[in-house]
């Protein structure tokens, strides 16, 4: 099956990578960066400086994505009626100045969980906005034909980041403590603003006709386009489960390299890096592995990788010696790096080369919405179970949900969908 897609308008004639894409690269990288120093920071926060357990990393985790689930769909909906990049800078300011709160309140002593709570409530908001217009910004930077490049470029940034950013995260909290770790990624916010203040696109002007009713009939267009004959049904619903399983290793990952195998923060982030390390050679050899196998095979593929790097990760609880769990945890997150290297750009230009570009940011962020639901509601749960069953036990939960996905999008006609070259 080949896709045969709706594509946009607004891009020229200029061959890849565009000045405009690598601006927009570039800004996508230093905030990336920043973000993982900021996840690594926020986990070690709360289970070392404010002395929590798993199940409170659940419900920071649950709180970080909640507003997918309250107004995902909603901001879908308003940012396809705006230019794109005014909102991506805008928001980009509003993070920094949120994560800037974290480190003021713990120096005047004012720093709970509770508190840590809002902020990364409203914090998410604004990545929810943010994030609706950056991933339907791209297909405006970029022609069609070279979509799954954009998207593996991107994809090696943020792999890059994902080594980076965690291993000086460790650093920075070591040497600073976590809360003020998270100024790193406050200062990457404004950089980043800065950068996609230097894109020359043409954008068409927003729509000044929004009324609530209208709101109500887009939003059901959107949700309607993805689960009734567009094509991305099967895997939709196959990445809802893959969120449940990243679920439950985001909130068991922290408890289980601190806590259970006494690892350090510098060693933690270590770990977080090799992840990187992984992305970056997913992104790296993704479009080759595509263009061999095919894009069902392909996704395919990787989540039967991500399997065995769960089953792997499981296998660092049975280590003896001082590094010997970091180098088995780390080669399991390695793989699980790996995976989400490689499925990413695919699963993305699959989703944006058949959906039109009125219909982009509702499709991107209502399955953004959707897939962050999944992990609002699984996050709690799942700490409550590591806390009452295991950490090990639950990681073995994690797997068969990952291998559940492998089976069931191996036993449809997916498996046969192929982009175009």
């Amino acid at each position: 099956m080949r896709l045969r897609g709706i594509m946009p308008f607004m891009v020229g004639d200029e061959e890849f990578p565009s000045r405009s894409f690598l601006l927009y690269w570039r800004a996508n990288a230093v905030s990336a960066v920043g973000t993982y120093i900021t996840m690594l920071a926020l986990q070690t926060l709360v289970v070392l400086t404010l002395h929590g357990s798993a199940a409170q990393v659940g419900w920071l985790n649950s709180t970080r994505w909640l507003p997918y689930l309250v107004v995902g769909v909603v901001v879908g909906a308003l940012v396809d009626r705006h230019p794109r990049r005014p909102v991506m800078i805008t928001t980009d300011v509003v993070q920094a100045g949120l994560l800037a709160i974290i480190p003021l309140l713990w120096w005047i002593h004012l720093l709970s969980f509770p508190a840590l709570l809002v902020i990364v409530m409203a914090y998410g908001t604004a990545a929810v906005i943010n994030g609706a217009a950056a991933m339907s910004f791209l297909p405006r930077l970029v022609q069609r034909r070279h979509l799954q490049r954009a998207h593996a470029r991107v994809d090696g940034a943020d792999a890059v980041a994902q080594s980076a950013g965690p291993a000086l995260g460790g650093l920075l909290v070591s040497a600073l403590g976590a809360p003020l770790a998270v100024l790193a990624d406050a200062a990457t916010y404004v950089i980043s603003a800065i950068t996609l203040s230097r894109i020359d696109v043409r954008e068409p002007p927003p729509k000044t006709d929004t009324t609530a009713r209208k709101l109500v009939l887009e939003i059901r267009a959107g949700v309607r386009w993805i689960y009734r004959g567009s094509g991305l049904t099967t895997l939709a619903i196959a990445t809802h489960g893959w969120f449940l399983g990243n679920a439950v290793i985001g909130v068991v990952a922290a408890p289980y390299a601190l806590a259970t195998l006494n690892l350090t923060p510098f060693q933690f982030g270590l770990v977080g890096a090799l992840g990187g390390i992984g992305a970056a050679l997913g992104a790296a050899v993704t479009t080759r592995v595509g263009l061999l196998l095919g894009t069902g095979r392909t996704i395919i593929a990787c989540h039967l990788i991500t399997t065995a790097s769960v089953l792997v990760m499981f296998a660092a609880g049975g280590a003896s010696t001082t590094w010997t769990p970091v180098a088995v945890l780390g080669t399991g997150v390695g793989l699980y790096g790996l995976a989400m290297g490689m499925s990413n750009s695919h699963e993305m230009s699959f989703r944006q080369l058949l959906t039109p570009d009125e219909l982009q940011a509702r499709t991107n962020t209502t399955l953004r919405s959707l897939n962050r639901a999944v992990m609002v509601i699984a996050a709690p749960p799942a700490g409550l179970l590591a806390d009452n069953w295991g950490i090990r036990p639950t990681l073995l939960v994690a797997a068969a949900v990952f291998a559940a996905v492998a089976c069931g999008l191996a036993l449809t006609p997916f498996r046969s969908v192929r982009a175009p070259a």
